[in-house]
């Protein structure tokens, strides 16, 4: 069978079971989003799910897998709780407005090696939250996970007595030319991994929506609580050994805290390369100019293996710094590192800051998030206000507020969009909506038609018309 046959045989089946789905009522489908979110959180699957990635995969940790996948899944549950997506979801008596949640038909989920179990279930309950089916496209070294985590889901779906064709992936090995062909057969793509699957995505003809490259930079400025800063930065950076998009990748440090704030960082286990060091450390990770493979997600004592770092204290350490002070791509170090590699910034002020991470921005990351620690809420809204970027985490660990936490109101979500700053149609965090369609009802209302003095009247008085 050819590989557009063998996509049109998922989409068939992912269709007819759409259309039993489509006749389920709100309770019916909350029944089927709880199943499907049981089938991940449930702590013996959880285990087999996390330690198969790790294993398959060669990326993270196994223990903070298991909370990922718990944390990320409980708390998108939470969001959908109360929420509706079937029927009516909205009522504007004034202006004559009913809005009608339809879904969008079959999806197609294209997602990535670094999180093959919560980024999957993620989608398949935001799809399904809309009574869409979903097909999904696994990274080749998640394939084996996607698998294990799809034949939980059927057992909850039987168990509530929905169809289990409503989920599905693409049959392994999977390919380039299965995804791309998925891509072009169902109704809506969502992707979330390399900017390749994601531009693949923008070129395949069905609407899609993909997500943005991470490169976080985090701003310290004098006003930041020190200690607090360099535990949630030591917390995030070193989680599933910097999986996320959402890692802290750069510190931009005010001087008059740089040498205090260091400190704290190596107080939590931070260790400082020399330039010696970093140059080693460099042509490791990127040895032809492209990040190694061999560092992505790896631990400390693996990179340093890896690198030829022999010091001691290195090997010891939860996370390695190195100071620069150039971006660009000759400054490798400013770019994204999906490992436990922080750099770190010395700048003047909040004026250099804010410079710095717009420069970095411009190289790679734009749109992504900002974090920064402070008591200044001018810093804060300055940043919302003029920085090319579509979050701003003020004084939280980075990788757990970015993608929804339970202390903060961002939607639950591992696929984070980055507006029109990362080539974007979305600039929120990938939800539920995103995988409806509003079917809006419009009635006559009373007229309410402006004057042209209303709409005109102070603009000709000032300029004289």
């Amino acid at each position: 069978m050819g590989v557009a046959e063998t996509v049109a045989g998922l989409v068939a089946r992912a269709r007819a079971a759409q259309r039993l789905y489509d006749r389920y009522s709100q309770a019916q489908v909350d029944e089927v989003v709880t199943a499907a979110g049981w089938a991940i959180v449930e702590p013996t699957r959880n285990r087999r799910l996390a330690e198969l990635a790790v294993k398959d995969t060669g990326l993270g940790v196994v223990e903070d897998k298991i909370l990922k996948n718990r944390r990320k899944t409980m708390g998108l549950l939470r969001d959908l709780q109360g929420a509706k997506s079937v029927g009516v979801i909205a009522e504007y008596p004034e202006k004559g407005i009913i809005e009608i949640a339809r879904p969008v038909g079959v999806v197609g989920a294209i997602t990535p090696s670094t999180n093959p179990a919560a980024t999957v279930a993620n989608k398949v309950i935001n799809a399904l939250k809309g009574r869409n089916a979903i097909i999904v496209a696994p990274s080749p070294k998640g394939t084996s996970t996607c698998e294990l985590l799809l034949e939980f889901i059927h057992a909850e779906l039987d168990r509530v007595g929905a169809p289990r064709d409503l989920v599905q992936m693409l049959p392994p090995p999977v390919s380039k030319e299965l995804t791309l062909e998925l891509m072009r057969q169902v109704d809506l793509v969502v992707a979330t991994g390399s900017q390749n699957n994601v531009r693949a995505a923008m070129m395949s003809g069905t609407p899609a929506i993909g997500v943005g490259a991470g490169n976080v930079v985090v701003i310290i400025d004098e006003t930041a609580d020190l200690p607090d800063a360099a535990a949630k930065i030591a917390a995030s950076k070193t989680f599933d050994n910097a999986t996320s998009c959402s890692s802290e990748n750069h510190l931009a440090v005010l001087d008059k805290v740089y040498d205090a704030a260091l400190a704290e960082l190596e107080k939590q286990g931070g260790a400082l390369l020399t330039a010696q060091e970093k140059a080693k450390l460099q042509q490791a990770m990127w040895p032809d100019g492209k990040l190694s493979p061999s560092v992505i997600a790896q631990s400390v004592a693996r990179i340093c293996e890896v690198a030829g770092l022999e010091r001691a204290q290195l090997k010891r350490a939860r996370f390695l710094m190195v100071e620069e002070t150039g971006v660009g791509k000759d400054y490798p170090f400013s770019g994204e590192k999906l490992s436990p590699v922080l750099t770190v910034y010395r700048v003047k002020d909040f004026d250099a800051a804010f410079d710095l991470t717009c420069r970095i921005y411009h190289y790679q990351g734009a749109g992504h998030s900002i974090g920064i620690h402070t008591r200044d809420d001018a810093h804060v809204l300055r940043l919302g206000l003029e920085a090319p970027t579509c979050r701003v985490i003020v004084n939280q660990a980075h990788c757990f507020a970015n993608g929804g936490n339970f202390d903060n109101g961002l939607p639950f979500s591992l696929s984070m969009g980055c507006g029109t700053w990362g080539r974007n149609i979305i600039s929120d965090n990938l939800n539920y909506r995103h995988y409806l369609n509003i079917t809006r009802i419009a009635r006559v209302i009373p007229p309410r038609e402006p004057t042209e003095e209303e709409i005109f009247g102070e603009y000709r008085r000032k300029y004289g018309l």
